[in-house]
């Protein structure tokens, strides 16, 4: 088994933190990981992406050329991004921030209001989480419980307060997607 993500938005969205997140989760589950990132030249609001490979054997290669899940934050990601998935894979969309899906996605297609649901819990900053947990109930690499304790482990001290939001969020976009599927 090996699954690479893509996680894509603007700068200050998490998403690198959500990329990390999964990359410490799949190697406390035992798999083999790569993350890399790449930032735009902007501190905040510039663009943002990372890719995260989890394997359960050694990586030929940290490059990803169509991954089996894109997690889109913004209507610039899922417009750069829609069709490069693996057309079996699976492509994550907030739809609080994108209007329109591009008609270029081939895969699997999730839609969630995660910036919506992140207000509802009481932080838009909550958005990634929301993702994370829609993407990992829509394609269950790893369980959410270990995505929970690598949370646990590596959140940020001046963001432990926290905790307990994120660990809602997760649970609220895995709960989204899983009352979606059939059965």
């Amino acid at each position: 088994m090996q699954t690479a993500y893509l996680l894509a938005g603007f700068g200050g969205q998490g998403v690198m933190f959500a990329g990390q997140l999964m990359a410490y989760a799949g190697m406390e589950h035992g798999y083999e990981v790569t993350w890399i990132p790449s930032y735009g030249p902007e501190m905040r609001g510039g663009t943002a992406h990372c890719t995260v490979i989890l394997s359960d054997c050694p990586i030929g290669s940290p490059l990803v050329r169509h991954p089996q899940v894109v997690i889109a934050f913004n209507k610039p990601s899922a417009q750069k991004y829609a069709g490069q998935e693996d057309p079996a894979g699976l492509f994550v969309v907030n739809r609080s921030l994108v209007d329109e899906v591009p008609l270029a996605v081939q895969g699997q297609l999730v839609e969630v209001r995660a910036t919506d649901i992140a207000d509802q819990l009481g932080n838009t900053r909550l958005t990634n989480m929301v993702l994370l947990g829609a993407a990992l109930a829509a394609r269950p690499v790893l369980p959410l419980a270990v995505l929970e304790a690598a949370l646990v482990a590596h959140i940020p001290a001046h963001r432990r307060g926290l905790l307990p939001l994120n660990q809602q969020a997760l649970a609220a976009g895995a709960a989204l997607v899983s009352a979606a599927q059939p059965g």
